[in-house]
């Protein structure tokens, strides 16, 4: 987490023509990546990838090629947010459930107080396809020139958004799923042992079963389906 904190901000004071991209990749990542092609490509892509997910972690331990450690993108949000508050970097909050964002970036202040927020956007789902409607968002972002953009439309809606509009001017932008829900408070994260656990998919299938259960079990079977396939091929 040191690593990759230390390394956006470096983004943040590199001069780079286009926005710094950092994916945040965990199981349903790497399921999508292995089902479409221009998915794949885009992640491949990135500036920097990280392990969002204890899934990936022991998948990368297992394959023989372990990550340090995982970095999630709730956790990633809020230490970038703890380190701009001392050095003046600027965030916005583009994206989430109505009022959600609000609610984080309040939070986010209460906490450090130093925090510049650029601004906070939440347009109504389905933006992407309404032509004024992102000139509008467009607009707003680049007034507000932020040093970090927090996208959260979830995946992979998120991280086409953030390929499409790369030469926004912000120094980096990262997709963070629903991480404005979470530091909301208007969904629970998971308690700190079932996370280390890599049981966190668990907790949130209870808490929004109907939402949730293809995408976790469905998509969990297939997880281990391709590391199992990749296991093989190594082994061949």
């Amino acid at each position: 987490m040191d690593e990759v904190v230390a390394l956006a901000f470096s983004y943040v004071n590199s001069g780079a023509s286009r926005a710094q991209v950092i994916e945040t990749v965990n199981a349903q990542f790497v399921c999508l990546a292995r089902r479409k092609q221009k998915f794949s490509e885009l992640i491949s892509k990135a500036d920097m990838v990280v392990a969002d997910g204890m899934s990936v972690v022991a998948a990368s331990r297992f394959l023989g090629m372990p990550v340090p450690e995982r970095v999630a993108g709730i956790d990633l949000l809020t230490r970038l947010c703890e380190r701009a508050s001392d050095t003046g970097a600027s965030v916005y909050f583009l994206g989430g459930k109505p009022g959600a964002a609000e609610k984080a970036a309040a939070r986010l202040c209460r906490r450090y107080p130093k925090l510049q927020v650029a601004g906070i956007d939440c347009p109504s789902m389905g933006f992407e396809r309404n032509p004024a409607l992102t000139t509008e968002v467009l607009k707003k972002i680049t007034k507000a020139t932020p040093d970090f953009l927090f996208v959260g439309l979830g995946a992979p809606k998120q991280e086409y958004w953030i390929a499409q509009h790369a030469m926004l001017p912000a120094k980096v932008m990262i997709g963070v799923g629903g991480s404005f829900e979470m530091l909301a408070g208007e969904v629970h994260r998971a308690p700190l042992w079932i996370q280390n656990a890599g049981l966190e998919w668990g907790y949130r299938l209870l808490q929004e079963p109907r939402r949730l259960w293809r995408r976790y079990l469905y998509g969990n079977l297939e997880f281990i389906r391709i590391i199992s396939l990749q296991w093989l091929m190594q082994h061949r």
